[in-house]
C-alpha cells in the first residue's frame, strides 16, 4: 500500500515522502498513529501543492537575504574604545559589539552567532563575515579607533 508519510517514521521515510509498506502496518500502525495518509491522488496533488508553496517561500527567502548581504557588501563599520599606547584595547570588541553597532547604523539585526570573525583586541581595521542565510554571506570591514 502506498502511503504520505505526516511525519518522520524510522526506518521508512521523511515527513513527505510517497513510501510502499504492508498493508497491516499501515493500517494498524501509521493510520492509528496520525503518522501517515493513504496515498490518494487527492492526496498526493494535496501533497504536491505545498511543497511547491514551501519552494516558492523559500526562494523569497533566499531572495530577501541576497538582497540584503548586497546592501551590506563592503559597507563600514566603525567602532571607537578605550586603547594603551600601543594600541592594545582595554578590553575587547566581540560579536555582540558588531550585533549592536550593525542595528544602530543600518538597522539590522543579526545572530551573533552568525558573525565570522576573531577576537579584535588591538586599533586597526578587520574583515568579517555576516552569514545572512546559509550559502549567503557578506563581507564587511570593522574599523576600531581609540578614544
Amino acid at each position: 500500500m502506498k502511503v504520505i508519510l505526516l511525519k518522520d517514521v524510522k526506518g521508512k521515510g521523511k515527513q513527505g515522502d510517497v513510501v510502499n509498506v504492508s498493508d497491516g502496518y499501515a493500517r494498524n500502525f501509521l493510520f492509528a498513529k496520525n503518522l501517515a495518509k493513504e496515498a490518494t491522488t487527492g492526496n498526493i496533488n494535496m501533497l504536491n501543492n505545498q511543497k511547491e508553496k514551501e519552494r516558492k517561500k523559500k526562494q523569497e527567502e533566499i531572495e530577501a537575504a541576497q538582497q540584503k548581504a548586497a546592501e551590506l557588501k563592503g559597507k563600514e563599520i566603525k567602532i571607537i574604545a578605550k586603547s594603551g599606547d600601543n594600541g592594545k584595547l582595554f578590553g575587547a570588541i566581540t560579536n555582540k559589539d558588531i550585533v549592536s553597532e550593525l542595528k544602530k547604523k543600518f538597522g539590522f539585526e543579526i545572530d551573533k552567532k552568525k558573525i565570522v570573525m576573531d577576537t579584535i583586541k588591538t586599533v586597526g581595521a578587520y574583515d568579517i563575515e555576516l552569514k545572512i542565510y546559509p550559502k549567503v554571506s557578506a563581507k564587511m570591514m570593522v574599523i576600531v579607533e581609540s578614544v
